[in-house]
């Protein structure tokens, strides 16, 4: 996996203006909890939604600010850097990522919400509203 990416996505789901509830609590701890975590932006998926990994794959860069932030690292970032693969002073800490993992967590557990077609008042609501 790539380690070039130095900043979040537009979609990205460690960025703290994402739809609330979107992964789901148990799917966000899951991701927290693991190692490597591609962009969704440079994966492939097949017929079923499943990741087929490939050479062309970014580690996530809200990922890496997150982990960065909490100052826990996984082990192949530990290797990257060491390797010359990854330099943390590469990544835009100013990005609008979640300050710790359990803000992350939280915020995808929370209830869903639905976007509202442009024009619209309110920019979002509770699902089943």
């Amino acid at each position: 996996m790539d380690y070039e990416l130095t900043k979040p996505c537009k979609n990205c789901p460690f960025r703290t203006d994402c739809l609330k509830g979107w992964l789901g609590e148990d799917r966000a701890e899951e991701i927290v909890n693991g190692g490597e975590f591609a962009c969704h932006e440079t994966t492939t998926f097949d017929d079923e939604g499943e990741p087929i990994e490939s050479d062309k794959d970014k580690h996530c860069a809200g990922f890496l600010i997150l982990l960065e932030k909490v100052q826990k690292p996984h082990q192949m970032m530990r290797i990257c850097e060491r390797l010359v693969f990854y330099d943390l002073r590469n990544l835009n800490m100013g990005s609008p990522v979640f300050d710790t993992a359990e803000d992350f967590v939280a915020h995808h557990g929370a209830k869903r919400t639905k976007r509202r077609r442009r024009g619209s008042r309110a920019t979002t609501t509770p699902t089943g509203a």
